[in-house]
């Protein structure tokens, strides 16, 4: 069966819906536990594999992740939770250690670049310590509530090492988010931020390009 998302499935399937709207939710849903299960052997059998290994290594992305454009590279390690709620324009790069979190959507427009150890992160757990407690079906299987909300990444955006990414979150066009940041927050265009947690430092204008840094040439 592919794993091409396609909306209509969630009509089959009211936990996926629930999940993919930002609803409380069964993460024990059989072909969600299936969906996620794939999704980790894919990612570890990509991890094992080598640079030069490319057409083996084309073939588990394309699985992993079906809803991509041209061009993405993805270094490795990667880790995906279910890799078909994640949507990637064309000239994705993503560096070590790479993490998505897609019980929500997430939606990374193109020319995005990640820094080492980035994660992008959908999930959410209630606030309050008894409501996180494990809960257990007649049958004994045990799951939580748990709920979700998107991510979206625009385009031209260059995230740098160790950010983390949380969910309800929106970068706009051509942004740069400074190593180490923690984003809670949506960052409007042409923004450089940075921080934990993450905001806005100033606006990205001409007077960055590197042709005017003499030091450089």
């Amino acid at each position: 069966m592919s794993r091409q998302y396609q909306e209509d499935d969630m009509e089959m399937n009211p936990e996926k819906e629930k999940m993919l709207q930002g609803k409380i939710y069964d993460p024990s849903n059989e072909e969600l536990v299936q969906l996620r299960q794939t999704a980790h052997r894919l990612s570890k059998e990509y991890n094992d594999t080598l640079e030069e290994e490319e057409e083996r290594r084309q073939m588990l992305i394309d699985e992993l992740v079906p809803n991509k454009g041209r061009g993405c590279y993805f270094q490795g390690p990667i880790y995906f939770d279910y890799g078909v709620f994640t949507t990637l324009g064309e000239n994705v790069y993503t560096n070590f250690n790479f993490t998505v979190l897609d019980t929500c959507p997430v939606t990374i427009g193109n020319n995005v670049y990640f820094g080492p150890n980035c994660t992008v992160a959908t999930p959410v757990h209630p606030m309050l310590g008894r409501e996180r407690l494990m809960k257990k079906k007649p049958d004994g299987t045990v799951y939580d509530d748990e709920y979700g909300k998107p991510v979206k990444i625009g385009n031209d955006c260059w995230i740098a090492s160790n950010v983390v990414i949380c969910a309800n979150v929106e970068i706009g066009d051509n942004c740069v988010i400074g190593a180490g940041s923690v984003v809670t927050k949506s960052i409007p265009p042409n923004s450089f931020a940075a921080g934990n947690p993450c905001r806005v430092i100033r606006e990205i204008t001409e007077q960055d390009s590197i042709k005017l840094k003499k030091d450089l040439w």
